[in-house]
């Protein structure tokens, strides 16, 4: 909640950072600020450099507003400086964040839930890059970044097991792959929002978040019913589980020729992208939620304790 003598409250907006994302926050951050300013607010735009605690320091915002994405921003590390701080903030607080950035340890949350999800395992890179680690068909990916940085898909008639390229950290996780279609659900508070059907011509990689025309969505999906009851379900299932606070959203594979069965969960996004082409504001939209709106809510939603 914002509590401020100001009659217009100050709003930082923290962004970029030094994540592999960086570029995607930047992008959030602008969007946001450009909304909060037309909601109304005083809206300072901070670059989260090694200098962010003395810039914050000098802007002194009522509320933070947390647009960055990855990690260092997305991970716990930047709540738990503005908790220091008491700095209220949006979105989830330093466990939640830390635990939905980790994919392992956001299954282990998952299963003990009931949540659906498919088998995976950590292994080192080198294991990875000398042999099959798991029977194709699987993906190897980082266990902590987000926007399908580094994401690798070895088909089922791969001979050879994928060679990692240097960027990609020590260890690494490698899960089944779960075939079908990618759906996804965003929670705002204790609500989840809709389902949103994201098609694409081949993988759901960053070009196809990310760049206009990447990807398609139909929102809400045209699904079975059962399917995207469940899907809202999940999400906020998850939302709860893993203690998230103001926005969050939950990704799926669902595999049509099994039904309710078929349908899994991948991993659950804290700082939900914020860009022209982002699922959540999008949603916010389809069920009546203007991206000011939208970026007010949180603000309001912001506080420490998260």
């Amino acid at each position: 909640m914002v509590r401020s003598s100001r009659t217009t409250p100050k709003v930082a907006v923290i962004m970029g950072g030094p994540s592999a994302e960086r570029e995607v926050s930047l992008s959030s951050g602008r969007e946001c600020a450009a909304a909060l300013r037309e909601a109304g607010y005083d809206v300072v735009e901070v670059d989260a450099g090694h200098d962010l605690f003395t810039r914050l320091e000098d802007v002194a915002p009522d509320v933070v507003f947390n647009a960055l994405h990855g990690r260092w921003g997305e991970d716990g590390c930047v709540q738990g400086l503005l908790e220091w701080m008491r700095m209220p903030y949006t979105h989830s607080g330093v466990l939640a964040s830390a635990l939905a950035m980790d994919k392992d340890k956001t299954k282990a949350a998952y299963r003990a839930a009931g949540l659906p999800v498919v088998d995976s395992v950590l292994a080192g890179k080198a294991d990875v890059s000398a042999a099959h680690v798991m029977a194709p068909p699987y993906v190897v990916k980082p266990y902590n970044e987000g926007s399908s940085v580094g994401v690798y898909l070895v088909h089922e008639a791969a001979n050879a097991p994928p060679q990692l390229s240097d960027d990609m950290p020590d260890l690494v996780m490698v899960e089944t792959f779960a075939p079908g279609r990618e759906l996804t659900t965003t929670v705002m508070g204790d609500r989840a929002l809709t389902v949103t059907d994201i098609l694409t011509d081949g993988w759901y990689d960053y070009d196809a978040k990310y760049k206009p025309g990447g990807s398609r969505h139909v929102v809400p999906a045209d699904i079975p019913q059962e399917i995207f009851n469940a899907c809202m379900e999940y999400a906020l299932s998850a939302h709860q589980v893993l203690g998230c606070r103001g926005l969050s959203r939950t990704d799926f594979r669902w595999d049509e020729a099994r039904g309710l069965d078929g349908l899994i969960l991948l991993e659950t996004n804290t700082q939900p992208g914020m860009t022209p082409t982002s699922l959540s504001p999008e949603q916010a939209q389809v069920v009546g939620i203007s991206f000011p709106e939208l970026c007010r809510w949180m603000v309001e939603d912001a506080s420490c304790n998260r």
